[in-house]
């Protein structure tokens, strides 16, 4: 039973004593006697009581919130192997939602149909190069096995490699022992070689692991432009729980053009990029052409020229072929390095002016964590989150200078 001091005030006279809860009606802050409805009292409970209360609710508190972390700690983890797949099939989704609406009215309106359509061209366009590039590696390997079983494995001496700066030296003291005796210099190096191969079969097998985290990414992206309307609900209610209606809206819209933005005037460009460099090496039938084109699709993410890479291919190119097809590439290489001022206009969306320097710290970043999955979401989360953290302060900055003015 509450027990409550009270200090009754009647016609002058302050009479202090207790009373109990029996009898009393609460209305806001005030206590009423029951009999007499017009008597006001000015109540509080005593000290021993008002502890005991508070130390209780408190302990409630802390469980409830224990609880609710322990389950919300437990849901992250297992759902976490999921959260990269789930986050680029989001990025896919949202890039590629107006070509999705393109298709489905070709189809005449079917939505499952187009998604099931979607979905399988997707799947071609990632696995079809795939395969592609892991057969030129392959090939690659199993020609410079063979040869170097047989004994016929030569390295052609360079004398120009000497002139490169910065690691001409020493790149040319370990070429010249190369091409005049490769098993020794093999054998002096077996450590740093065994190192070497051991990374690669690390970044090969990282490779495969990322290549299924696409395809599955590739069939979320499916399933969520089949429900696109439910699913932009889900992040408007969001952000509007976390802000309200009218700014919930402003952020999630933001979130959609960035992420078209960034993903088509960023990794779409890389992509064309790496695939034209792939089809000029490929005609020129340069070894390993599908390492070279992963190389170039990793520097465009990064936001670096793919003549770094091309340069040391139009060096071998003009070492192995006639001189009329060795201009042909070198011109072709340039324009594609180039390429990028051009189609940067064209697809990169208006009004959004993220630095590059986010975007490279994102993909780098991104790989770094991930791998090569983590470098293209790893751009367009740095690249969101910057674009909503600078839109939320021009807000607040805003909303400070009126109240100030």
């Amino acid at each position: 039973m509450l027990i409550i001091h009270y200090v009754v005030v009647i016609e002058g006279i302050v009479i202090n004593s207790v009373f109990t809860q029996t009898g009393l009606d609460r209305i806001g802050s005030l206590w009423y006697l029951t009999e007499k409805p017009g008597s006001c009292l000015v109540l509080e409970t005593t000290p021993d009581q008002n502890n005991m209360d508070f130390t209780q609710n408190t302990i409630e508190a802390a469980i409830r919130l224990g609880l609710l972390l322990l389950l919300a700690a437990w849901c992250f983890m297992i759902v976490r192997p999921f959260i990269e797949p789930v986050m680029w099939g989001v990025i896919i989704a949202v890039a590629t939602y107006p070509l999705f609406v393109k298709l489905k009215s070709v189809m005449g309106g079917r939505n499952k149909l187009a998604a099931f359509v979607f979905t399988l061209i997707a799947l071609a366009i990632l696995i079809i190069p795939t395969m592609m590039i892991s057969d030129s590696i392959i090939h690659t390997s199993q020609v410079i096995s063979a040869k170097y079983e047989q004994g016929q494995l030569q390295i052609p001496p360079k004398d120009d490699v000497k002139q490169w700066p910065l690691v001409g030296e020493k790149l040319y003291e370990f070429w010249s022992q190369a091409s005049s005796n490769l098993q020794g210099t093999i054998e002096k190096y077996e450590a740093q070689s065994k190192a070497v191969a051991q990374k690669i079969i690390t970044i090969a097998a990282g490779a495969g692991g990322g290549i299924l985290q696409f395809i599955i990414s590739i069939i979320i992206s499916g399933v969520l432009v089949a429900n696109a309307a439910g699913a932009y609900n889900i992040s408007l209610k969001t952000f509007s729980r976390l802000t309200d209606r009218k700014q919930g809206e402003m952020f999630a819209n933001l979130s959609r053009d960035t992420i078209r933005s960034i993903a088509q005037g960023v990794i779409g460009i890389a992509i064309i990029q790496a695939l034209l460099s792939a089809v000029g090496m490929y005609i020129m039938d340069v070894p390993a052409w599908g390492v070279w084109t992963l190389f170039i699709l990793i520097l465009a993410i990064a936001q670096l020229p793919p003549i770094l890479i091309l340069g040391f291919v139009i060096a071998y190119v003009w070492s192995v072929a006639d001189t009329t097809p060795a201009v042909i590439f070198t011109i072709y290489a340039l324009i594609v390095s180039g390429s990028d001022g051009l189609l940067k206009p064209l697809l990169l969306g208006r009004g959004l002016k993220t630095p590059m320097l986010v975007i490279l710290l994102g993909a780098i970043g991104g790989m770094i964590m991930s791998g090569i999955i983590g470098l293209f979401v790893g751009a367009v989360i740095l690249a969101l989150g910057y674009e909503l953290f600078m839109e939320w302060l021009d807000r607040e900055g805003a909303g400070a200078g009126e109240q100030t003015t």
